[in-house]
């Protein structure tokens, strides 16, 4: 059963499995504080898993939790609460706190469909120099997934992220070869990033020769823009 209808959830609509949950629905706006978004999500967690006590039950969460940033904030607040709720609740459970996964569509504030639609229509885009991101393909994050249920690999958390962190700045790089035409960026001295541990992943990225960040992201590129 797969619960959303966004990038992560499109993911799976060649694996629906009767006896797998793919809960990918809910609040994926880090900058979001209605109280009546985040009580929609908690709902239907409650409800998914009170009418499928038997199903291995798949959350995917944020690695926004670990942005120092946003500790206190009305959405990762929610989101460990969702957690909390899913380990307390489901008989078998996998959560999986994923980056920021880039693949084809998706909402057009993800940070890459940002910086895309920005570079295309020359639009000024405001740089903090400080700030670094996670970008993962979301096939990876699909096939990281499956790998994980064939192996068993329930009742934890799990971190789902590249193994490097990429500047804006180098984004930017990236996409100016990509496109051939220079961004109109406005450099600001700020922001920041936070460090993401994948010890259960790791051997993902190494296995398929995925270490080089640059042609990772440029192979990204390729394929979804």
């Amino acid at each position: 059963m797969i619960i959303g209808k966004g990038l992560i959830a499109k993911l799976f609509t060649d694996h629906n499995r009767e006896d797998t949950i793919f809960f990918a629905s809910g609040v994926s706006n880090s900058s979001e504080t209605d109280p009546a978004q985040f009580k929609r999500e908690e709902d239907l967690v409650k409800k998914t898993l009170s009418e499928n006590p038997d199903r291995l039950f798949i959350y995917f969460s944020t690695c926004s939790i670990y942005d120092s940033s946003k500790t206190n904030s009305a959405y990762v607040l929610h989101k460990l609460h969702m957690e909390e709720l899913v380990k307390t609740h489901a008989g078998s459970y996998l959560i999986l706190r994923v980056s920021n996964a880039v693949g084809k569509g998706g909402n057009p504030n993800l940070l890459m469909n940002y910086l895309v639609h920005s570079v295309e229509l020359n639009q000024t885009i405001n740089v903090h120099t400080k700030a670094t991101r996670n970008l993962i393909d979301a096939e990876d994050v699909e096939k990281i997934t499956l790998h994980l249920i064939e192996n068993k690999s329930y009742n934890r958390i799990i971190n789902v992220a590249y193994p490097q962190n990429y500047s804006i700045i180098e984004i930017l790089e990236i996409l100016e070869r990509h496109y051939r035409k220079k961004p109109d960026i406005n450099l600001i001295r700020a922001g920041s990033g936070y460090e993401i541990n994948i010890p259960d992943v790791g051997f993902y990225f190494r296995d398929h020769s995925l270490q080089d960040k640059e042609t990772y992201l440029c192979k990204i590129l390729e394929k979804y823009y």
